[in-house]
């Protein structure tokens, strides 16, 4: 895809300094760019670079002027950091805007699709599923049989979706994601042997919520595993039976929750986290990476460590950890001191 730099310009509403047909068809660091490309600059420690870079356009503050000529076009705006993010979102847009239906596909008679849908090659969706206006589901992904996935929702490549999943709107599924497997229920016989609970609930996400790839979110038992609105989940994060997570919580990568916790909202769990079941997390909790979390935590608490406790302690705590060996090796220097003191009184 190519733009201009005026096409771009209309969509930042920005001023253009140089040819305003100038034309781009890839991003690149300024630093980096070659002919074509488009950049932007909005730290001053990367000023040198415009002098410097390649890039046929760049995106800069309304507020710099240049020390010397510049052969790349700029396009000037309030905000260079901002536009450009917006120009990544625009630019996402329209690459992911894929409709129609590739073939070879399956989808059962009893489906139901709105408009402008994207169905891609060896997609498979079951039956009585309901597709809403706007959903994009990408090649080799399996949609089981009465999912329901809301407007604007995208399935990425290779994503499993177990049957009676319900999925909001403006969600994002990343590829190798799999939702709705049976949670991890089993229990010994009298054999000793483990027999497997039916799992019959389901899981329910809600609007606006992101799932990185390869993440798992089992269903329930009973009921339904729930991920409420505007959660973000990173990559390789694992969700258990009966597990809910409040609205706007992020979750970093390799953190896993053990069935039947609560998560309250407007929390921030860093990567490698470890939460027992039957818990429950407060509201705007904070947990620091790499944590174990054994009991239920209040809100706005901030915690580290395994067993975690609280951050602050947990800082103060650290300082002594560090010096163990010499505060060891002057307790046994103390030791003998003592030792001798007391030989010599003796």
């Amino acid at each position: 895809m190519k733009f201009t730099a005026k096409q771009i310009a209309d969509i930042l509403e920005g001023e253009i300094v140089g040819d305003p047909n100038a034309e781009v068809s890839k991003l690149s660091k300024i630093e980096e760019g070659t002919k074509g490309s488009l950049t932007f600059l909005s730290n001053p420690k990367y000023n040198p670079y415009i002098y410097t870079t390649e890039a046929s356009v760049a995106i800069v503050n309304k507020s710099f002027v240049p020390e010397k000529e510049i052969a790349t076009t700029l396009i000037k705006v309030e905000n260079a950091y901002k536009s450009f993010s917006k120009l990544l979102e625009f630019y996402n847009e329209v690459k992911n805007n894929k409709v129609g239906r590739e073939n070879p596909h399956f989808i059962a008679d009893s489906v139901t699709i709105g408009d402008n849908e994207y169905i891609g090659a060896y997609a498979y969706i079951g039956e009585n599923v309901v597709l809403g206006n706007n959903v994009k589901i990408y090649p080799n992904s399996y949609i089981g049989d009465n999912v329901t996935i809301g407007d604007n929702s995208v399935v990425f490549a290779g994503v499993k979706i177990y049957s009676e999943t319900v999925i909001g709107k403006n969600c994002k599924i990343h590829s190798g994601t799999v939702i709705g497997a049976d949670g991890f229920g089993f229990a010994p016989d009298e054999n000793g042997e483990y027999k497997a609970i039916p799992q019959i609930g389901n899981v329910i996400i809600e609007d606006n919520v992101d799932v990185g790839s390869n993440s798992t979110i089992d269903r329930a038992t009973l009921g339904s595993t729930i991920i409420r609105k505007g959660v973000k989940l990173d990559n390789q994060i694992q969700i258990a039976h009966n597990v809910e997570i409040g609205k706007n919580t992020v979750i970093a990568s390799q953190t896993g929750i053990a069935g039947s916790t609560r998560i309250g909202e407007n929390c921030m769990i860093g990567g490698q986290v470890g939460i027992v079941g039957h818990i429950t997390i407060g509201d705007n909790v904070k947990i620091q990476a790499q944590s174990g979390i054994g009991k239920s935590l209040k809100d706005n608490e901030v915690v580290q460590g395994s067993p975690a406790f609280g951050y602050s302690d947990y800082s103060k705590s650290y300082v002594h950890f560090k010096n163990l060996p010499k505060l060891v090796s002057t307790i046994h220097k103390i030791e003998k001191e003592l030792n001798a003191q007391k030989m010599n009184d003796e």
